[in-house]
């Protein structure tokens, strides 16, 4: 319901080692994440291993691509500024999926994190390169994030001694 940040959807899918994956993400003017997540149809809400593999890749690809365009100066977003505004579907098809719980709410697979890892940090990193409007409207969002995060606790304490 809000507005895109950019145009282009940033979309990613293949398979490795017998793992499938699609992945899809945009970022507008939120101040949240919205993230989805499913394994073989079932809605991971708990996220699991194939999350941990998706925040890591974007953290890392984003950093690299600000870092190598000279977007950083004197403060470098944390992997929560780089998802602030961030939308994503994640949809992985596992030939043997291990949930931890009954309730199939979090992936355990340890080797599904390298594999979304590797995966969408090329994905990604191609996008980048190919949509460099794109990508410097995601690094400057984060770089906002970042700036009002550090902002914030001298702005509480300026509240506190009123």
């Amino acid at each position: 319901a809000s507005e895109a940040m950019h145009p282009d959807v940033i979309y990613v899918s293949g398979e490795t080692e017998g793992v499938g994956y699609e992945i899809a993400i945009q970022y507008s003017g939120e101040f949240t994440e919205n993230l989805h997540s499913y394994v073989n149809n079932i809605h991971t809400i708990e996220g699991g291993t194939h999350v941990s593999g998706f925040r890591a890749a974007v953290t890392r690809t984003l950093n690299t691509y600000g870092r190598k365009e000279n977007l950083f100066k004197d403060l470098f977003p944390t992997g929560d500024d780089f998802r602030e505004g961030l939308t994503a579907v994640i949809s992985m098809r596992i030939p043997e999926p291990q949930f931890e719980g009954q309730t199939k709410t979090k992936l355990g697979n340890s080797e599904v994190e390298g594999i979304v890892n590797s995966a969408l940090g090329d994905g990604l990193a191609k996008h980048l390169e190919e949509n460099p409007r794109s990508a410097k409207t995601i690094v400057r969002n984060a770089l906002l994030a970042a700036e009002a995060r550090e902002a914030a606790p001298a702005l509480w304490e300026r509240i506190r001694a009123l």
